[in-house]
């Protein structure tokens, strides 16, 4: 597949932003291949490293699966452009994003999807449930914000923060999915995970037999192991390397 041309981008980027470009770029190529895109809309957003303020997002219109480094667009806290480019980009979409970015400072990267399960799940009063191994490395971990309408008000993204506190995902009831992380590779392995945990609950629901849930002392066990084998930045670069050398088989433009 053929992108768009290629869109205008900062001068003379940083070695620290251009690493965030190619990593941010993966996100997105990553969430085509999985199908966690929602055609043009939703984002995925990255701190440039060493500028107070200016994130980079993916220009509106383009599909997930044509993103590369260079079109990613520079933009301030409220979605102005910084760089010059010619491309659009959505402000309304951004008001999730820049809500966290400016309160936790772990939050380097940010995904909102709006995945068939995800979005399923958000719909469910009890939300993501106890029932099976991946959805307990969430089990206690998970928090939720409830549906205000389409994200277009600032004033929305305190509360949002607030809701979230310090965990590593976020469930936005009857709207979708939101994930960070201190790398891409953690953000996206959060991403991953909360989805595949959320497809796994709708099909064992989708069975109509009666469900069974993983009992509160054996769910806080399981949590605990998940905390004893916590992966530190090296287990997540085995896991985030393995995806670029698919990425890499598949299309490297990606890089570009």
């Amino acid at each position: 597949m053929s992108a768009p041309a290629r869109i205008g981008t900062a001068a003379s980027p940083s070695e620290a932003e251009g690493a965030a470009r190619v990593d941010l770029a993966a996100c997105y190529r990553l969430a085509a291949h999985f199908q966690m895109t929602d055609l043009i809309y939703t984002h995925i957003t990255a701190r440039v490293p060493g500028e107070d303020g200016a994130f980079l997002i993916n220009p509106y219109g383009w599909r997930w699966e044509e993103i590369t480094a260079s079109s990613l667009v520079k933009i301030d806290v409220d979605g102005n452009k910084l760089d010059g480019s010619p491309e659009r980009v959505n402000p309304a979409g951004f008001t999730i994003h820049s809500a966290v970015h400016r309160a936790r400072h772990d939050a380097a990267y940010v995904m909102h999807t709006h995945t068939r399960a995800g979005v399923a799940v958000s719909c469910l009063e009890d939300g993501l449930q106890p029932l099976n191994q991946i959805a307990l490395q969430f089990w206690g971990r998970v928090a939720y914000h409830d549906f205000e309408g389409i994200a277009l008000d600032h004033a929305e993204r305190e509360r949002i923060v607030a809701d979230l506190r310090g965990a590593p995902a976020l469930i936005l009831r009857n709207h979708g999915l939101l994930t960070v992380g201190r790398t891409a590779a953690e953000m996206f392995s959060n991403m991953f995970y909360l989805n595949r945990a959320c497809e796994i609950q709708i099909a064992a629901l989708s069975t109509g037999a009666r469900l069974r849930a993983v009992p509160e002392a054996i769910a806080a066990r399981v949590t605990e192991q998940y905390d004893q084998m916590a992966f530190d930045d090296g287990d997540l670069m085995l896991e985030w390397n393995a995806h670029l050398r698919l990425l890499d088989r598949i299309d490297p433009s990606y890089k570009t």
